[in-house]
């Protein structure tokens, strides 16, 4: 049965529900207390959740049994869902000759099936609220061709696609399916692939050199975006992917004198 949504912004619940996947860090965990300093209860599931004040349940996104069972446990635990923040994933480096096929199988069974299986698993919940929203984490790879990152940009590309075909899907229910793409952003998986450069100063620098900010964006930053698209004020925005690139997609600049 089809919900009519109402165009008028709706007041914020009391307190809202939210699940963080790959909450256990960098971004993840960035938005889990983005969404907490907004009054929402947070259960962050992660192969390495933390601890208090968020509710932190081991999952591993690639298991469908165990998100199932872990979307269930927080639900139960913070008595009802209202927002998704679809996060947990994982880095690949090389071009598309690089990485053999199971390598593309795990990637992807993370990156896109894992997002699959966890909103496949919160819907039935998010039906049930009064705000629901889904965010899902993307990348500036899914729009912009970047050099050695097939495996990945292929995997955020697929996220891109996903959340507008789920954004269609699921727009009459009520339920609100949106992305952020960050920039290079400085992550724990950023910081090691950095130390494994032959010199890490010099990738550091032409990292922030590639983004017209010339800095790598914070995972506080990409936190705000998606602490935006789960909260009320974001009530009219649905099927968008909000670019926090430090205006590495939209911006062409002339070369600094």
């Amino acid at each position: 049965m089809e919900r009519l949504v109402s165009t008028a912004r709706r007041e914020e619940p009391v307190s809202l529900k939210a699940i963080v996947t790959g909450g256990g860090s960098g971004i993840g965990l960035a938005a889990a207390h983005a969404l907490l300093a907004r009054g929402m209860s947070v259960a962050c599931l992660d192969l390495n959740p933390p601890g208090e004040p968020f509710i932190g349940i081991k999952a591993d996104v690639s298991d469908d049994v165990q998100v199932r069972a872990a979307v269930a446990e927080a639900v139960d635990r913070l008595g009802g869902l209202d927002v998704v923040v679809n996060n947990a994933g994982i880095g690949a480096a090389g071009t598309v000759e690089d990485n053999p096929d199971d390598e593309w199988r795990r990637v992807l069974d993370v990156n896109v099936l894992g997002m699959v299986r966890v909103a496949r698993a919160a819907l039935p919940y998010l039906r049930r609220s009064e705000h629901a929203a889904i965010v899902n984490t993307c990348s500036i790879a899914a729009t912009a061709g970047l050099p050695d990152r097939a495996l990945y940009s292929a995997s955020k590309g697929a996220v891109l696609s996903l959340t507008l075909a789920m954004a269609a899907d699921h727009v009459r229910e009520g339920i609100r399916v949106n992305c952020v793409n960050p920039g290079t952003a400085d992550t724990p998986w950023v910081g090691r692939l950095l130390d494994a450069a032959a010199d890490p100063e010099a990738e550091r620098a032409a990292l922030n050199a590639r983004q017209p900010m010339g800095r790598l964006v914070s995972a506080e930053e990409v936190a705000a975006a998606i602490a935006f698209l789960a909260g009320p004020e974001s009530g009219a925005t649905t099927g968008t992917a909000l670019a926090v690139d430090g205006g590495m997609q939209g911006l062409r600049l002339r070369p600094a004198t």
